[in-house]
């Protein structure tokens, strides 16, 4: 597993994170029993709130809530950090963690593209798009935000207790 982290700048309508993003890239062997195995080592490592879908195909973040990623199928181009952020490709077995506040968007997707999301403590999410008027609520809520227990794939032995100090 290849591990990566990327920060991004508050771009005015979307804040992103004082805390990087985390790329893991090949986190998850691709078999026929990944989106079990995806969502187990969410659930184990306190990711609760759990589902399947894609990503949404316009600019948007969460201020409620920090969110992890975990590809099951396909492939996708998937930009954070919001419309000057960048740009990644992520296939199946790719988790992306995202703090609080960092924007994402699907830019282009393979037919069969899934992802399992999943929330720190099983926490609820809200969806921002940097409107006017969300922020300051929206900075508000993100500080208040408590620090995850472990990290989504890594448990108790790095990720975002090592990337997030």
């Amino acid at each position: 597993m290849q591990t990566e982290q990327y920060s991004f700048e508050d771009d005015g309508k979307i804040p992103n994170s004082v805390f990087p993003a985390i790329l893991y890239k090949k986190a998850f062997d691709n078999n026929s029993e990944i989106a079990d195995n995806i969502e187990e080592k969410f659930i184990g490592n306190n990711w609760k709130n759990s589902w399947r879908n894609g990503v949404y195909d316009y600019h948007h973040y969460h201020s409620t809530a920090h969110e992890v990623l975990g590809v099951y199928s396909g492939s996708a181009e998937i930009q954070l950090g919001g419309e000057k952020g960048k740009r990644f490709s992520v296939s199946a077995g790719d988790v992306m963690v995202l703090p609080a506040g960092t924007g994402h968007k699907k830019i282009s997707a393979s037919d069969d593209f899934g992802v399992v999301g999943a929330y720190p403590d099983g926490m609820d999410y809200d969806i921002c798009t940097g409107k006017e008027g969300e922020r300051p609520e929206a900075d508000n809520n993100i500080a208040k935000l408590p620090f995850p227990d472990c990290d989504p794939v890594q448990g108790k032995n790095g990720g975002i207790l090592e990337f997030w100090k």
